[in-house]
């Protein structure tokens, strides 16, 4: 009998009967609950795919098949079968395993993922290439219900209905309970029509009817509204895809024999595969929101809130007193700290799905009519919406808010999640407002003055709690100007947004002037001229990449003026970040109370 320990690599499944694969799913079921218990990480996901990737591992071939997981945190299971079992217990953390895929991690991961809706336009262009390469290998694209949302996969699949490539979609519906046809008879017709002889019947039936428009055309149409009663394919037939399903994707049996048929395919086919999130883990099935992602233990038994909290708090406090505040997220409610919210306010509430450049626009449509929008975004997804953003919002000077959630560095979620690129690419923008909070109470000001401001505005704050309890304030900030902390002498510490914190710690060691500087566009220019003519250094200090950044405005302003006082920039390098904590992370990039003293002292 096979165990788990005995898996190296994806061939040692491949003479395992059913009965044997069933216990190794069971093992790795075990085996993940009890490692995240450690490590953290996706858990649901993870549970409800274990069946699935099995038979895939079992029919198809890594790396020579590509096999492109969309978001990739689902992958734990493929990464146990491709030789990195045991080094699951290093899962998200520094110089460990990803917790995505990762192209440089393993050859079996075919592409990098992290963001949604990704995988079907990856697989496709394998695909192609292979067909134009003349490999035979297949391309699979594994998606979920959604992230099958995201516009980017039916662009994808729109494209490839068009294109005559060996892809094989595989859309793992998890948000569905396995309906009543999903039994004998269903399993019985998605092998029968996914079977060689099904595909050859209706190619040469179709082909030879093509002679008599009108009845090829009743064959075509009975066909299809026949499929439409038994199976929900009719979309995917629509845009050119064979559509297959849906079968229960923790029946390994009926997963295995259908994929072996469609596999002797060469065309664009979706199978339609039905599975529970939190597969076998009672609470995770009961509550699969929660059960999403778990955390390791901590030992911190800091009660502050979390800056998405009083994000929230500040949503409900104000669409109390002003009905023309809208909440938009694209499906990321609970993480945006939107629950409250979008229970309270229904009405005024809009989760758009996967879909961030359609969040962006949709907003501004709104901001024409008159609302307030307040648009909640993470810093590594607004991303995905910059066209948008750019030419639909701030080229119209739209009145639409932007809290930009998890800036900076997130820590275990690593390059793929990191918002270190926001003040670089929004700071170009003309018409924007960027502010960047630096503690709750400044948060909730901010966003006051933001939704106060007659025009594009972003307040992008880190993931992680705050360094003070209270936040709740009327108060609204002067757009452009500075708080000085601490008056010192010969340094000024220039802090943008959590580093803060940092910056005093190193402030009074140094007998250095702080700064908090809340605004990255407009800076405080006055002040920086006033601190350039009474201190002999200026540091600046932020966590984003250093080109382009805050450091940059400054270095540009004080150039411009000719001041010719010392600035030194304290940002991140000009490459892709590692995971690990943020502490880790802020230590390895410098962000440092003993590099503001090294760069002080220098």
């Amino acid at each position: 009998m096979t165990s788990l320990s005995d898996i190296r690599t994806p061939n040692d499944i491949k003479q395992l009967d059913f009965d044997q694969l069933q216990s190794l799913a069971d093992e790795i079921r075990e085996f993940l609950i009890e490692s995240l218990k450690k490590t953290g990480g996706h858990l649901g996901s993870n549970l409800g795919t274990i069946e699935l990737t099995l038979a895939m591992h079992y029919v198809f071939d890594t790396p020579d098949d590509s096999m492109i997981w969309d978001v990739g945190h689902q992958a734990y299971t493929h990464k146990i079968l491709t030789g990195r079992k045991d080094r699951m217990s290093t899962l998200r953390q520094k110089n460990g395993l990803s917790g995505f895929t990762k192209i440089s991690e393993s050859k079996h991961d075919a592409f990098g993922a992290g963001h949604s809706s990704t995988s079907i336009s990856a697989a496709l262009g394998m695909a192609l290439a292979n067909k134009l390469n003349q490999n035979t290998d297949t391309a699979i694209a594994v998606i979920g219900d959604g992230a099958l949302t995201g516009g980017m996969a039916f662009e994808a699949m729109n494209h490839a209905g068009d294109a005559d490539a060996n892809l094989l979609i595989v859309l793992n519906d998890n948000d569905m309970s396995i309906s009543n046809n999903v039994g004998a008879l269903n399993k019985y017709l998605t092998r029968l029509i996914s079977g060689k002889l099904y595909s050859t019947m209706k190619t040469k039936s179709l082909g030879l009817l093509k002679g008599l428009p009108r009845i090829h055309e009743f064959a075509k149409r009975s066909e299809e509204h026949l499929k439409g009663m038994i199976l929900p394919g009719t979309l995917f037939e629509e845009l050119g895809i064979d559509y297959f399903g849906p079968i229960d994707g923790h029946d390994l049996p009926t997963l295995i024999k259908t994929l072996q048929n469609l596999k002797n395919q060469s065309k664009p086919r979706l199978l339609h595969v039905v599975t529970t999130k939190g597969r076998g883990l009672d609470m995770a099935e009961k509550d699969p929101i929660k059960y999403h992602g778990i955390a390791p233990p901590s030992n911190s038994r800091n009660s502050f809130p979390s800056y998405s909290q009083v994000f929230g708090r500040w949503l409900c406090d104000v669409a109390e007193k002003d009905e023309k505040l809208v909440g938009i997220t694209p499906a990321m409610c609970e993480g945006s700290g939107m629950t409250e919210f979008s229970t309270s306010y229904s009405d005024r509430y809009f989760d758009v799905a996967i879909a961030e450049q359609h969040a962006v626009t949709f907003a501004g449509g709104m901001a024409t009519k008159g609302l307030k929008p307040v648009v909640a975004i993470y810093s590594t997804f607004l991303q995905r919406g910059y066209d948008q953003f750019i030419h639909d919002v701030a080229l119209q000077n739209l009145n639409v808010t932007f809290a930009i959630d998890r800036a900076g560095l997130v820590g275990a979620d690593g390059s793929t999640h990191a918002g270190v690129f926001d003040l670089s690419f929004l700071r170009c923008i003309p018409n924007v407002v960027i502010m960047a909070p630096s503690s709750s109470i400044e948060m909730y000001e901010q966003l006051n003055t933001a939704f106060a401001i007659d025009g594009p505005v972003c307040v992008r704050f880190p993931r992680g709690k705050s360094p003070v309890e209270s936040f709740t304030s009327n108060s609204q900030q002067k757009v452009g100007k500075a708080n000085v902390i601490r008056e010192g002498f010969d340094v000024a510490i220039l802090a943008f947004g959590p580093l803060l914190e940092k910056a005093l710690e190193a402030g009074e060691i140094l007998d250095a002037t702080v700064v908090d500087m809340r605004f990255v566009k407009p800076l405080d220019e006055a002040l920086i001229l006033e601190l350039s003519k009474s201190h002999k250094k200026l540091i600046s200090i932020e966590d984003n990449v250093a080109s382009g950044g805050a450091g940059s405005a400054i270095a540009e302003f004080i150039n411009g003026n000719k001041l010719g006082v010392v600035l030194d920039i304290i940002a991140l390098p000009d490459e892709f970040g590692e995971h690990g904590t943020q502490e880790e992370l802020y230590d390895m990039y410098g962000l440092s109370v003993d590099n503001i003293i090294n760069c002080a002292n220098s």
